[in-house]
């Protein structure tokens, strides 16, 4: 379950982030699983179309992969087999450079942090220790809290409402199509980061107001960005 307050916005402003791909160096090691999941199943998916459709939910993604042809009754056993292999990743999963440093960036400037997750809570728990930046993290949303994977919203209204906010007073920061996408359909504007293999070009036409190389080009630009006015904006609303 979502952690964090659930009482009403009041004005607060905030920012929701994804996190693989996004703040954890991740979306390689998820592909690299998917594949070999899908392999056990007698599937052979190229790992290139494999890797352009993470960031969506596996049961998505199975969907989205193998076509309405498939055997639906397997995609509960792909999903788990993907994870049971993407578990033993984790010992060697690293921040990107700087994860920590924004998500206390954002914090300090007033901001309230959310994690927007889809990860189990176990795997979120080893996530959140990667990024090490707990103190900065006023809550966080695991797979339990969406009926509905990415692209669908729900896991973005989650995160809202897990940190006490109003889609309009918030920016969600994510790396793939799939991301901006779902954010679009609450209105959320989307910094994207290419960090995860999306290039530019992809995540500005799917809607992205934003796009950074990666974490360090957007704590550069931190003060001239959308980040920045947001927080400004939450400072205005406290001291009018």
């Amino acid at each position: 379950m979502a952690d964090g307050t659930t009482e009403s916005a009041n004005g607060r402003h905030g920012v929701l982030f994804d996190v693989d791909g996004t703040l954890v160096d991740s979306n390689y090691q998820h592909t690299l699983a998917w594949w070999q999941a899908f392999r056990r199943f007698g599937h052979d998916v190229p790992a290139a179309e494999i890797h352009r459709a993470i960031g969506m939910g596996g049961d998505k993604l199975v969907e989205h992969l193998l076509g309405d042809d498939r055997d639906a009754d397997q995609d509960d056993e792909l999903d788990a087999t993907h994870g049971a292999i993407f578990s033993s990743y984790w010992p060697g999963l690293r921040a990107f450079a700087g994860a920590a440093d924004l998500v206390r960036r954002c914090a300090d400037d007033g901001l309230t942090v959310v994690l927007a997750s889809s990860a189990s809570e176990q795997e979120l728990g080893v996530l959140r220790g990667i990024i090490d930046a707990d103190a900065s993290i006023s809550a966080a949303t695991s797979s339990s809290d969406a009926e509905n994977s990415k692209p669908s919203p729900d896991i973005l209204q989650a995160a809202l409402d897990a940190g006490g906010l109003e889609a309009e007073n918030a920016v969600f920061i994510g790396d793939s199509v799939w991301d901006v996408l779902a954010a679009s359909e609450l209105k959320i504007p989307t910094i994207g980061l290419a960090s995860g293999g999306t290039s530019e070009a992809e995540l500005r036409d799917a809607g992205a107001v934003e796009v950074y190389k990666d974490i360090r080009a957007l704590l550069d630009a931190f003060d001239d960005g959308a980040l920045h006015a947001l927080a400004s904006s939450s400072s205005s609303a406290d001291h009018p």
